[in-house]
């Protein structure tokens, strides 16, 4: 399934509440409250003045992803939060999205991107490894994993 980046320049999380469960919320974020608050999350999970946050579309238009890119220790590293796909387009769409992700950092300027992942998360672990992320260490159960994009996108 072909996945289309839509910017969220009006920082609208609608659709973010719209896709994501009660349940899923702890996987996304294990600090936020259920149900989905779109002033808690506006305010405090993506209320950085640099941090900006995407949709990722299927064919049909519809919203099936979401992530954030969070400025990091300076304008060219940028780093993933909140990645979430709805269950039905999770299967096989790791490539793409990490393909995705990359595209809108790259668009941002940022020449670095990190992460945090789950270690136990293994399908989300492994397809930042396939697509050439780094692990640079391991603490509580986290791996934090970096991509130099320069190297991959050099025109």
């Amino acid at each position: 399934m072909p996945l289309t980046l839509r910017r969220n320049r009006s920082r609208d999380l609608a659709p973010l509440e719209q896709m994501l469960p009660d349940a899923d919320i702890p996987l996304l974020n294990p600090n936020a409250k259920v149900p989905f608050d779109e002033m808690e999350w506006q305010r405090k999970w993506l209320g950085e003045g640099q941090d900006v946050s995407f949709y990722l579309e299927d064919d049909a238009g519809r919203d099936v992803g979401f992530f954030a890119l969070r400025e990091g220790i300076g304008p060219e590293v940028r780093h993933l939060t909140y990645v979430y796909l709805v269950e039905e387009a999770r299967g096989g769409a790791a490539a793409e999205l990490t393909e995705r992700v990359e595209q809108a950092a790259v668009d941002l300027g940022a020449l670095t991107l990190t992460l945090k992942v789950e270690v136990d998360n293994a399908p989300a672990f492994n397809a930042y490894l396939s697509a050439g992320y780094e692990e640079l260490s391991r603490r509580h159960g986290m791996a934090t994993m970096r991509l130099d994009l320069e190297d991959r996108h050099a025109a």
